[in-house]
């Protein structure tokens, strides 16, 4: 671990004695595909967690529903076969 401590701290001060843009060239070029590893795995663990928690996804599907059969009456008919649905507002 000392090694690894050692060498990183030598890393940041080569790093730190460079000038300007060969600084941030350097910076650019090791932190950008960083960035996006992280930015893509913490995507995808979060899509798997939301995925489980979301409700749409769950264990028991929606059930699907017939076409309903006021569509093949005629247009009096389909008008008294028709139930009213509430909002739910009040």
């Amino acid at each position: 671990m000392h090694r690894i401590a050692g060498w990183w701290d030598g890393f940041e001060l080569w790093v730190a004695g460079l000038p300007f843009i060969p600084q941030f060239l350097v910076v650019l070029v090791g932190m950008v595909p960083i960035s996006f590893a992280i930015a893509y795995g913490l995507d995808r663990v979060l899509r798997a967690v939301l995925r489980v928690l979301d409700r749409r996804y769950g264990a028991h599907p929606a059930p699907v529903r017939p076409a309903p059969a006021a569509a093949m009456l005629e247009p009096e008919q389909a008008a008294e076969a028709r139930t009213p649905v509430q909002s739910g507002a009040r």
